[in-house]
């Protein structure tokens, strides 16, 4: 039987896979550029909302703000997430904001149901760990699409809070703590000639499946970098397809 650490890494996987959103080839991209930014930001460049609220593409958290608000505007976007699996299920719903094109707020609450396999665990079937998140992000420098002339891409830096409401089960299983922050750097670019979207993310954390099992663990209570990449490729007008990869602590004994 798959690890609880492996189905979980398989859930969140199908979060990001395959993105569909209005789009349009790399020449229509540049005609829409607006003479101003008050016109606001081109479709795609906002992102959708990762597991934990930011604006990115679902596993990624990506340096572009949330929402399309352009640096005089506010922008933003609400979200909600169903995994259903046969023996667990997970959610999350959540909303962000994007401030002037320059800083974005998240908000977010993720429950993990174990269903089935909280059963076997002796924790119950249906046992829910619930984690509420709130994140900052800050762009640092560049712009993913108008800075076209250069292969700099766009620059944040962020931090997000979680804290589990299942401080007594986590100890029990491993973990230290039922609260902790992560904090991230992203750098993302957008090739418009060529319709490529791409995003490289370096996390310092000690997340156990992003914090829904706590953070530590008796194999390693140390914060690592750990890496989020992602990528998205606009096929049509209608049609953007992506992959992304995002890597974890390894931190509980009876996980690995």
């Amino acid at each position: 039987m798959p690890t609880i650490r492996t189905r979980a890494l398989a859930a969140l996987a199908t979060c990001a896979v395959l993105t569909i959103a209005p789009a349009a080839s790399a020449q229509s991209l540049i005609d829409r550029i607006p003479d101003s930014r008050s016109g606001g930001k081109l479709l795609l460049t906002g992102g959708v909302s990762t597991l934990e609220g930011s604006g990115g593409g679902g596993l990624a958290t990506w340096a572009t703000t949330t929402g399309y608000g352009a640096e005089d505007g506010i922008g933003g976007n609400v979200h909600a997430t169903l995994v259903d699996l046969p023996d667990y299920q997970f959610r999350s719903v959540g909303a962000a904001v994007g401030l002037w094109d320059r800083v974005e707020l998240s908000v977010a609450r993720q429950e993990f149901d174990t269903g089935g396999t909280g059963a076997l665990l002796g924790l119950g079937s249906g046992f829910t760990f619930t984690q509420d998140v709130v994140g900052v992000k800050v762009r640092l420098m560049g712009d993913a699409v108008y800075d076209q002339d250069t292969w700099a891409p766009q620059i944040a830096v962020g931090a997000q809070y979680k804290s589990n409401d299942q401080g007594a089960v986590i100890k029990a299983v491993g973990g230290v703590e039922d609260h902790g922050t992560d904090l991230y750097i992203a750098a993302t670019k957008l090739f418009l000639a060529q319709s490529v979207l791409v995003n490289g993310t370096m996390r310092w954390t000690k997340a156990n499946q992003t914090g829904l099992l706590g953070f530590g663990g008796d194999a390693n209570d140390e914060i690592e970098p750990q890496f989020e990449g992602s990528v998205g490729w606009l096929l049509s007008r209608n049609l953007v397809v992506g992959a992304e990869y995002r890597t974890k602590p390894d931190n509980l004994s009876f996980a690995r």
